[in-house]
């Protein structure tokens, strides 16, 4: 097995059911990088997965400590934007020369213009890694990007809760088919994921963004939930604009999207009534991932020309709120 040494940087909803799903193989020693709470609860009990009225347990060597860990095979790292810049701090002895590092975040990762955009590859988002402290304990040819289409909660730690969807994509930012992706798909596949490897990560990634970049803030602004935000006209339509100026954004750099805001509003839609991401990040009065989800955006606006008009009073309300809740730097 390619991947028998699995560790999962970040411990909450999406990186506890990937661990939970993935320790189960037979082969693979699973480890865990959580803190606090988590990690209490995990050295006592395992890691626990409910899906429907199952609970499954799994054994894992968890520490706060990323050297008790020693050198993985496959670092997933499953935290939150603002978390990133402690993960470079503290991720080099996980990573040896052939380690994969998958990315299972949301927004625009650090790496998203690596190897890719044409006239606009390689260069670096300072929205997301101002220093470039990220990229250099990262190093690029370590990172598989992913894309998660899954809803999951954490009703106390060390158990994760599975809602709804299955889906994880996986790719090359450089859009290689190669052994490692393929494998990573496979080791995936296994664990009961609807596992796809994407010639395309990037483009993944960005129409996966166009729904939640303007819906998330806009929640976390209101506290309403999808169904309210998408069936206020006012709200719809300034939503809808903060979409088609990403969907210009997203054609400058190969990255164009056929439908419409309203073929992905009525998407959104079928979800039902829920609680956005930040929202429910702002309401547990966590750091909200403002930077990956708008700012990058805007940045991407000026490197490639297209003005933001909508995206900018979006990001500005949001900025305002969050710094006011102690959530986003001053």
């Amino acid at each position: 097995m390619m991947f028998s040494k699995v560790c999962i940087y970040g411990v909450g909803a999406i990186g506890g059911w990937v661990g939970a799903r993935v320790g189960q193989l037979p082969g693979v020693h699973l480890s865990l990088v959580a803190r606090g709470d988590t990690l209490r609860a995990v050295q006592q009990h395992g890691l626990r997965l409910r899906s429907g009225d199952a609970i499954h347990t799994v054994a894992a060597q968890a520490s706060a400590q990323p050297d008790e860990l020693g050198v993985q095979d496959l670092v997933v790292v499953a935290v939150k934007a603002p978390a990133l810049p402690e993960v470079a701090r503290q991720i080099a002895p996980l990573i040896g020369p052939h380690t994969v590092v998958l990315t299972a975040m949301n927004g625009v990762p650090w790496w998203f213009l690596q190897q890719f955009g044409g006239t606009y590859a390689n260069t670096p988002l300072l929205s997301v890694d101002a220093d470039g402290s990220i990229a250099r304990a990262i190093a690029a040819p370590h990172v598989i990007g992913g894309v998660v289409h899954g809803s999951c909660s954490v009703p106390t730690p060390g158990l994760v809760q599975h809602h709804f969807g299955n889906g994880l994509i996986v790719g090359e930012p450089s859009g290689a088919l190669s052994e490692r992706a393929q494998a990573l798909q496979a080791l995936l596949a296994q664990a009961g994921f609807d596992a796809s490897l994407s010639p395309h990560i990037q483009k993944d990634v960005w129409y996966k963004l166009w729904g939640n970049m303007s819906v998330n803030p806009v929640s976390a602004l209101t506290g309403a939930t999808t169904d309210k935000i998408l069936t206020d006209p006012l709200v719809r339509q300034f939503i809808s604009s903060v979409m088609l100026e990403a969907k210009e954004i997203g054609a400058r750099i190969g990255l164009a999207i056929e439908q419409s805001p309203d073929d992905r509003h009525a998407v959104t839609r079928k979800l039902g009534a829920f609680k956005t991401s930040m929202l429910q990040d702002v309401q547990a009065h966590r750091a909200v991932e403002l930077d990956a989800l708008v700012g990058a955006v805007r940045e991407l606006g000026q490197i490639t020309g297209v003005a933001t008009p909508f995206t900018d009073a979006l990001m500005g309300l949001a900025r305002l709120q969050a710094q006011g809740l102690g959530l986003y730097p001053a």
